[in-house]
């Protein structure tokens, strides 16, 4: 059941949410609200592999 859900946000997330990566985004200079959804993406990420 948990894993369904995570597969079900990172669908919604890849859909909604912008992909730093294909945009270059040096992490460096990304700010808290960037850093927030890259930390979202990738908590997703990893509970939808699992």
């Amino acid at each position: 059941m948990k894993k369904q859900v995570f597969k079900y946000l990172a669908k919604v997330n890849k859909i909604l949410l912008p992909s730093y990566s294909k945009k270059k985004l040096d992490i460096t200079k990304a700010t808290k609200l960037q850093m927030a959804i890259i930390g979202w993406r990738w908590f997703v990420t990893k509970n939808a592999l699992d």
